[in-house]
Order: C-alpha cells, then structure tokens, then sequence
C-alpha cells in the first residue's frame, strides 16, 4: 500500500510540473442576479477548440480559469433556480489576461415552486421534475446517497433501500443523465458518496421520446437522476470494507470509481452472507423504447435483514462511460451475481366453503446466477440529428430444491399429509436491441422521431417433482391411510420474441400549438414445447387423471396496431393535448399434441383517447390531469387449450380469450407555501380494465385421493376497476432543523373470479365472487437535525386491510398493524458514533398473530487521517424477534411466516479514499469544532 502510494504521490507530482511548465491566457469574471446578489456554486464551463474546462463559481460569485489556450471561447452558466447563460468571447490582440464584466442571471420564469434556505435555492419544481440541491441536508463524513435521500421531502427509503417518491417506486437510477449499472438503483444509492453530489432529481420519465419532443405518451416511471458536482467530475473514490461477526456472518465490499472528464470507470465487489444482493436483474434495462428498470430487490444497507431466509451473495459489476467527443458518447455495464438462498416457511391456509384447512412447512433452496451486459450508443450528427443504440444481453441460470410437508383437515378431521419434493433446473439467455432518431427539422418545433426494439430470449427448464400422499378414511381415523405416490418429470421450452416500432412527427401551427400524428407497431410471438410424464414408484405411466402425461407444442402470436393525431397547446399557465387514436389487435396462432390441435384467432379494435392537462395556479401549484390506455394479451397458460396437471391440479387454457384492454386516469396536484418549508403533494389514480381474464376454480375432494382442483378462464363481462391515492404534507422548520411529514392512502381492488365445489358442476353452477379490498395507510415522520452530529427520527405506521365478497363465506378478517419506530445517531465523541433503530409491530387479525419488538445498534470509532477509516460493532435484532408474516386473500385465505436474519453481532472495518483534481471534499466534522454547544432539545 506504501509502494502505491509514492507511486501514486509522485505520479501527481510529475502532472503538476508539467502542469506548471505551459504557458496559457487566464479569464475571470463574476456572476450576479438581477438583484446584484453573487451567485456561488454556479457551474461554469470554458469550451474552444483547444480548451474544455469546468468549475463552480466561489461564494463571492467569481470564476477564474487558467492555462486558456484559445484565443476564441464560449462560456455557459448553468445553476438551480436561474435560465442558463452562454455567450462567445475572445481575447483582445496581445493580451494574456481577460475580465468579464459580471453576467446577471435571470431566474427562471417557468418554476413552479422553490425553497430557499440560508442563501442556497435548495429545491424547486419544473415540469415532471422536483430537483433538490445536495447542499445543507447535514450528513455526516462518510454519508452516501441512501442517507442524502433520506432528508428529502416527499422522499421515503425503506430498511432494505427500496425508494419512493410521492408514493411510487422509484424504479431507474441515473448519474448526470445516465443509466448506471442498468439503471440499479440501488447499486448507486448505496454506494456512491453524498458530498459530491450537486443535485438530486425525481423524475416522472416518459421515455427518450418524450425528453426528445417534449410530447408524452404512456405510462411514466419514477426515476432518480445523481448530478455529481463539477468540481469532482475528475478523481478517484475507493470504499472497502471487511466484516465478519457471529453465526459466521461475513462481508466484503468494494467500489472503486474513477471520473475524468470524459471518462468514467466503476468497479463493484460484493461477497458476503448478510442478504445483502448488490443487482437487480429483473430486467434488462431502458434502452430506446421506455423499458422497466431495478431496484426489486434488498440491497447492502446497515441494518437490511427484511428478506425472506438467508442468502448467501457474490457480485462483481463494472459500469463505463467515455465522451469520445461532445457528439458522440458510449456508456454501458456488465454485472454479475449468484444468490444461494435458504428460505423456511410456515402457511396456514384456509379453502372458503369446504370447511378444509392446511397446514404446510417447507425448506427451499434456490441458487440464481445471473449476467447481465449492456452498452448505449449515442451520436449527436448534427445540432438537428441524434442517434442512439442500446444492445443488451443476459444470462440467467436458477436451481431450486424444495421439499414441503402439508395436513390437510376437511370438517376439522384429518384427510390427508403429504410430502412434496421439488427438484428444477433452467437457463434463460435473451438479447435485445433498441434504436431511436430524432430530426428537429426547424427551430419552430417541427420534428421526425422513430424508434425501434427487438427482444429474443428461450427458457429451458426441467422438472423433477416426486408426491407421497396419506389418505385417512374421514369415517374412521383409526383405519390404516391409503398411500399415493406420484413422479412428475417435466421439460419445457419458451422460446418468445417481440419488437416494434414508434413514429411521430410533430408539425407547429403557432408558438404555443402543435400537431402530432403517431404510430405504434408491436408483435409478441411465442413458440413453445411442453412435455410431461407422470410414473408410480416401478416407473409405470399413470394415466388416471387427464393431464397428468401430454406432449404439446403451441405457437401464437400477439400483434397490435396504434394510429393517432393529437391538438397540444401551452402557454405560461396551461398546458394540455386532446386526441384520439385507434388500436386494432389481432391474437392468432395454434396449438397441437398427439390427439388433438386448436387454432386461435381473435380480432378485437379499441378507440383510445389521448389527454393530458396541466394547470398552473401560481409558481407554487400545480394540477396534471393523464390518461393511457393499452391492450394486454393473455398469457401462455390461460391460452393453452389442452389439460396440464400438477399435483392434482388440472390448468385447461381458453383458445377464446380476448385481451385486456386497460384505461387509466391519473390526477396530481402540488401546492405549498415552500417559502416557509410546507409541502403538499397528492394523487389519484383509477383504472378500468376491460375483457379482464379471471379463473373458473373447480375445488372437490375424492375419498382415499385427496384435494383436486380444475382451473379454467373466461374474459370477465363486467368491468374491473381499483382506485389508489396517496397524500403527502411535508413541513421545515429551522433552517431543516424540525422536519414533520405526514403521508397516507387509500388503495381500492375489485376482483372477480367463479367458483364450484361440485365434481359435477357444469358451467352454468359455477358462483360468482366479487372481493373487495381496501387498504388504508397513514404514516406520520419526525425528523430532528440540529446538526450533523445529531439525528432522531420518531415515526408512526398503520395500516389498515378490509376485505369483503359477495359470497359471506369469503369475508376475511380485517387486518390491523400499527409499527412505531425509532432511529437516530449520535456523537459520543468527535469520532466516535452511536446509532439505534428499534421498531415494534401490533398486528391484529391473522391467523397466528406475531407481535416482533427489532431493535439494532450499533457504535462506530473513526480514525485515520480526515476519518479515512472506520471500525463498526453492529448487533442486529437483539431481542431476536425477526419474523415477516404476510396474508393473501382469494378462493383460499393464505397466512405464511418465513424466516429472516436473525440475532448476530458484527464486527467489520471500512476505508474510505477520495481524492479530486480540484481538491477533496470536506468533511462536516472537519469544519466544525466538536466543543461546538449542542441546541437544546
């Protein structure tokens, strides 16, 4: 370590002679506003042919670049709150040094709200973007972007570091505009240090269309975009860490990350036992067409034990980006990871009007392996054409072992136990490549975009799942059980692809009106192999229930066509677009085994309204009115017309299905006096779903067989719809010293499904059950921040779950859960932290209520010079409580408990390296003196 860093000492030492060996022009100015106040922390960029420099303005609002080399320059201010100034200059004849008069930036005309706190705008609405400044949020040395997300407003960060923003998931994650890592969100909230962060923005995002045209269609998504500060746009930053502790708990991490000015390099290294995964790869990534992003799973924080079992993780990632030049720019990631979890879990079911109740405990190991590699392209060919590509590929390999032992009791006697055991294998490569040009074809708005993406992946998976059953005679419990033994082996092939298209051509008609005119093209088609074989204990077939042995092959595919024109107009307080298009879908294929075939073939045509509607009360209000509407093909196993059976559940698919088509409605309203740190935020979404596809459940039980069920599907005649809302008040008090949020809900979900208990049952006995569910959530935070040495957060959640049918016997119990908590930190000394987080649950209405009581701690000493290092003891559920206990309601009422992390001590040592080109970030507890007089509390 010494070696390399000589080396590295001298290395610099090397770049600062050279450095001071050329010869160049310097410039200096100073920035003001239209009050003549400086402007500090502005970024300022200096571009010439031969020059490419940035920096941020000093508190007195002045700049100053050295070693000019050009005598012709273009310099551009950018800064929260103000409209960004650029301008050419060029040196006088003979001249070495250059002043420029003061620039006044005006503030920009179109926020509609700002807060502004000891001289620094710090937050401020724009659009589909709430930006926050990074500046006065009073984090610790050593803070990362998980702890800067946690001072915003409206901004919630759950144990596992799940994110959500006025009450939506954020699901991508960007830094200065791009995806990283695939657009994990976590893998950058995790790892990437607070104090170079500049600003943070929530962004609903329509997609590369919409940020391209300004029209949006579709639905949005939540995603995160990181601004890194200029000043650290050119460095180093390194965090390792090694822990281990009892019940053989270990960890090791590492990042490494390097930033130049037009390059950066990531490393991640992630090895530990903690259910601490680092990647997501639920999907692939973005690309050019709008794709979902991560942030599903639990990620490495301090105290992240929520997962279900125990998981065993190892991770490697590695994240590039290069500006080739200021037109053509190539970013991408490769990631790794392989999880071995081990999951126990208890359920309680309970079959509404049989009388019957289960009870099953199970042992689940499941290892996944899973690559993951994607690149963008993006070429700017002229100041009207732009150009991107994004190739992708994945890799996924799963494994799974499962053995489930069950009691079923039909009329409170015993009818059947049994022991199940699974054994599953499959792969999953899938490629996929997506495009988009964009041609601004004036300055007056007219513009051509097109985009396109195809996406091919084949699953493979074999199944081995070997059913010993008992069956007691209900009559007689004392006579000896009958015996049932079933091997099923199982070999599937998925083979699907999908692509498609999008045009749009935008043509002005004044300055605040416009025309546009789309068309969406997209297929989905599936070609699959599935194959069965049920044998007894001699390896004899068993061809007494239908279903059971069966060799299908089916190949369909799912095609839609969209044509619309829209009216858009906006001026300074409205903004809004009224259309229509039409969407004509056509579902075609068929299917075939040994004994018989289907043809499917439906045609279906929707009339699809396009509005959207934004009004602006003021600077500090606004409303937004959306709709979307869009078709959803069935899927393979509702399609399927032949019998698939699995322990003694028969599946019969319905060649006649429509698709679904869904209409949603979303309202959003802002306000607030954010002047003085309130906040107001609310939504509310409604959706109707039409030809919604809903299962017919045949459940019976056979004397001396046990429990069978026959599940089929229809499009449901009358609409479905669920209605959401969320509320969220935010107040700041003291310059962030008192922060109070109060958020909440209601959520409503209709469903419908049909129901028989007859073996003989024909269709027309079948009864029809509607469930309602409501679910209401308030949620009430404090927030104590008096400096960055202090933190408290008192906080308060109830949840509220009713449920009710048509048919009485399906009313479920309500569901109450009340969970105060308590997390805060402390200085003890100047370098020495005390943290806690203690949560209590109240639950009320299942069937086996489980009351945790978590409490976790933990005492930190730093060290080293500018607390580089950091040595933790960490004791996680010390009173050893930790359960997660989960409830779904249906045709069967399902209580499950697994396990989770439980009790252990950790002792682990961090290191932390940064160094800049323009100097290293200070720490809070370097500029403040530790003897500092606390505020009373």
């Amino acid at each position: 370590m010494k070696i390399l860093n000589f080396l590295f000492i001298g290395i610099l030492a090397l770049m600062s002679q050279f450095a001071y060996g050329q010869t160049g022009k310097t410039v200096q100015g100073m920035l003001r506003d239209t009050e003549a106040r400086p402007i500090s922390g502005a970024t300022v960029k200096l571009v010439s042919a031969q020059d490419s420099m940035v920096m941020t303005s000093s508190p007195a609002g002045i700049y100053n670049f050295d070693l000019v080399k050009a005598d012709q320059f273009k310099i551009t201010v950018s800064s929260l709150g103000f409209e960004t100034y650029s301008k050419d200059f060029e040196f006088p004849a003979g001249q070495q040094k250059m002043f420029i008069p003061s620039f006044v930036l005006d503030v920009n005309s179109n926020l509609i709200e700002e807060v502004v706190i000891s001289g620094v705008l710090t937050v401020q609405v724009k659009g589909d973007t709430v930006e926050y400044s990074a500046q006065g949020l009073k984090l610790r040395e050593g803070a990362v972007a998980e702890d800067a997300l946690k001072r915003l407003q409206g901004v919630e960060v759950d144990k596992d570091g799940n994110v959500t923003a006025q009450g939506e998931a954020v699901t991508r994650v960007r830094i200065n505009g791009k995806d990283f890592f695939g657009g994990d969100v976590k893998t950058a909230t995790k790892n990437l240090p607070a104090n170079i962060i500049d600003k943070i923005q929530i962004v609903d995002d329509y997609g590369d269309m919409a940020n391209l045209t300004g029209n949006r269609t579709g639905d949005s998504e939540k995603v995160l975009n990181i601004q890194i500060d200029p000043k650290y746009n050119s460095g180093w930053m390194t965090t390792l860490r090694a822990a281990g502790g009892t019940e053989d708990r270990f960890q090791t991490t590492a990042m490494v990350m390097r930033m130049a000015d037009k390059t950066q390099i990531s490393v991640l290294g992630n090895l530990n036992n903690l259910n601490a995964s680092m990647f997501d790869f639920q999907t692939m990534g973005g690309g050019a067409r709008n794709r979902q992003g991560g942030g599903g799973r639990p990620g490495g924080g301090q105290f992240s034990n929520n997962q279900e079992g125990i998981t065993k993780t190892s991770a490697i990632g590695l994240n590039v980006r290069h500006d080739f030049s200021d037109k053509f720019k190539i970013y991408g990631s490769y990631s790794f990871e392989r999880n071995d979890n081990n999951t126990l879990s208890n359920v309680f079911r309970e079959y509404i009007g049989l009388n019957q109740t289960e009870e099953e405990n199970s042992e689940n190991n499941n290892i996944r392996a899973n690559h993951r590699f994607e690149t963008n392209i993006e070429w700017n060919i002229s100041d009207k054409d732009y150009i991107k590509l994004t190739p992708q590929f994945g890799f996924n390999d799963n494994k799974t072992n499962n053995t489930a032992s069950s009691i079923l009791f039909r009329d409170s006697l015993l009818d059947n136990n049994q022991l199940l055991t699974t054994l599953s294998n499959s792969t999953a490569p899938r490629y996929n490549i997506s495009g988009l040009y964009n041609r601004r074809m004036n300055d007056r708005g007219r513009n051509f975009f097109i985009n396109f993406n195809f996406d091919n992946s084949v699953t493979e998976r074999d199944v081995n799942e070997a059913l010993e059953r008992q069956v007691f005679d209900p009559n007689n419990q004392q006579t000896p059980a009958s015996e049932i033994y079933q091997q099923v082996l199982q070999d599937v092939q998925n083979k699907s692809w999908n692509g498609g298209t999008s045009l749009s051509y935008t043509e002005p008609l004044t300055d605040k009106s416009k025309i546009e005119v789309t068309y969406d093209y997209n297929i989905s088609d599936y070609d699959n192999t599935d194959r069965q074989r049920a044998v007894d204990r001699e390896n004899n077939p068993i061809d007494g229930l239908p279903g059971s042995n069966y060799n299908y092959a089916y190949d369909y595919s799912f095609t839609t066509h969209r044509a619309g024109a829209s009216y858009m107009f906006e001026n300074d307080k409205i903004k809004y677009s009224l259309g229509a298009a039409v969407q004509p879908s056509l579902l075609r294929g068929d299917a075939f085994s040994a004994n018989d075939d289907a043809v499917i073939n439906r045609t279906n045509l929707n009339f699809v309204p396009i509005a959207r509607f934004e009004y602006k009360f003021s600077r500090q209000s606004n409303l937004s009115m959306s709709y979307s509407g869009r078709a959803t093909e069935p899927t393979v196993t509702q399609i399927l017309p032949f019998e698939v059976t699995r322990n003694l559940m028969t599946t019969t698919g319905n060649p006649n299905l429509d698709p679904e088509f869904r209409h949603q409605v979303q309202f959003r309203f802002r306000a607030g006096d954010v002047q003085k740190g309130k906040n107001f935020f609310a939504v509310l979404r409604a959706e109707l779903i039409n030809d919604r596809v809903v299962t017919m459940n045949k459940r019976f039980a056979r004397p001396g067989q046990g429990m069978f069920q026959f599940v089929d599907y229809k499009n449901e005649t009358d609409p479905i719809y669920n209605i959401s809302s969320f509320y969220m008040f935010g107040r700041s008090l003291k310059d962030k010293t008192y922060n109070i949020t109060y958020m909440g809900g209601v959520t409503y979900n209709k469903n419908v499904s049909y129901l028989a208990t007859d073996s003989l049952a024909t269709l027309d006995d079948y009864r029809k059950n509607v469930a309602n569910n409501v679910i209401l959530m308030q949620n009430l935070f404090l927030r104590y921040t008096p400096s960055e040495r202090i933190e408290i957060n008192p906080g308060v959640r109830f949840t509220y779950n009713m449920a009710n049918a048509s048919l009485p016997e399906f009313d479920a119990p309500n569901i109450t859960t009340v969970a105060p908590t308590l997390i805060g930190s402390v200085n003890l000394t100047k370098s020495t932290i005390f943290g806690a987080d203690v949560s209590k649950s109240f639950n009320r209405g299942f069937a086996n209520n489980v009351n945790p009581f978590i409490i976790n701690s933990y005492i930190e000493q730093r060290f080293m010079k500018g607390d580089r290092g950091a040595l933790r003891l960490q004791g996680f559920d010390l009173l050893n409580q930790q359960v997660n206990l989960n409830r779904s309601i249906g045709e069967v009422r399902t209580d499950t408990q697994t396990n989770r992390l439980a009790r252990y001590f950790l002792l682990s040592f961090t290191y932390r390296f940064q160094k800049f080109a323009l100097g290293t970030p200070s720490g809070s507890q370097s500029d403040l003196p530790f003897d500092k007089p606390r505020p009373r509390m």
